[in-house]
């Protein structure tokens, strides 16, 4: 049976177990055992790869709708699997005990199939994982980096405008005050022809401020 609901006697999540790979250090995962009856049941985890695997408690008794926790750790790996991929597999064997059964007291043959008991079964796979925060996809990177980039350049673009845009005022309220001290009639007219050269760039400088990413 699977780690599902079909598992009469208990259910375990998750329905597989997922390690973090890293490069001289151990990774765990926990199993959560719950027991989904009226009777004390006991569990015993099995691995196909016993030297890589350490289980506590392998072995153990779950009283009526309790549960209880199972840490499996990976021992530490010198180096990583080809293409992050395993084989190995667990096997989570259940049976009926009697009442205040304690685990130092099941019998030797408690977990074979051959002694009559029922015996019911949980498979699970292993799966590896690279750790979140190391080894990430360098496409994934790459695209971020590039964003980065993207955006402080149109900070930068925007700043930049800005102090132009406030150059441009100071340089146009010097051009009235300049006129006003000036009474030649044929100064207004240039002037006006200047003003409005610099009114059109302050506007088209101002909108791509106002458009940049972070104005709002």
């Amino acid at each position: 049976m699977s780690a599902g609901g079909g598992n009469r006697l208990i259910s375990v999540q998750p329905d597989e177990l997922k390690f973090q790979i890293e490069l001289e250090k151990q990774s765990f995962c926990d199993l959560k055992v719950a027991n989904n009856t009226e009777h004390h049941v006991a569990f015993k985890v099995k691995t196909t790869s016993p030297k890589k695997y350490f289980v506590r408690p392998n072995t153990g008794v779950v009283q009526p709708w309790d549960s209880c926790i199972i840490r499996v750790t990976l021992q530490a790996q010198r180096e990583y699997p080809a293409d992050m991929h395993c084989k190995d597999k667990f096997l989570l064997q259940s049976t009926i005990v009697p009442p205040n059964t304690d685990v130092d007291e099941l019998p030797s043959d408690a977990f074979n199939k051959e002694s009559g008991r029922t015996i019911e079964e949980c498979k699970l796979k292993v799966i590896y994982m690279f750790p979140n925060s190391a080894m990430g996809n360098p496409e994934d990177e790459k695209n971020s980096q590039n964003s980065t980039q993207a955006v402080q350049r149109l900070k930068d673009e925007r700043d930049m405008a800005i102090r132009q845009t406030h150059q441009l005022q100071q340089e146009l309220g010097m051009l009235k005050r300049r006129k006003y001290r000036k009474g030649d009639p044929g100064f207004s007219f240039t002037f006006a022809i200047f003003v409005g050269i610099i009114g059109i760039m302050a506007g088209f400088l101002l909108n791509l401020t106002l458009s940049s990413p972070g104005t709002e």
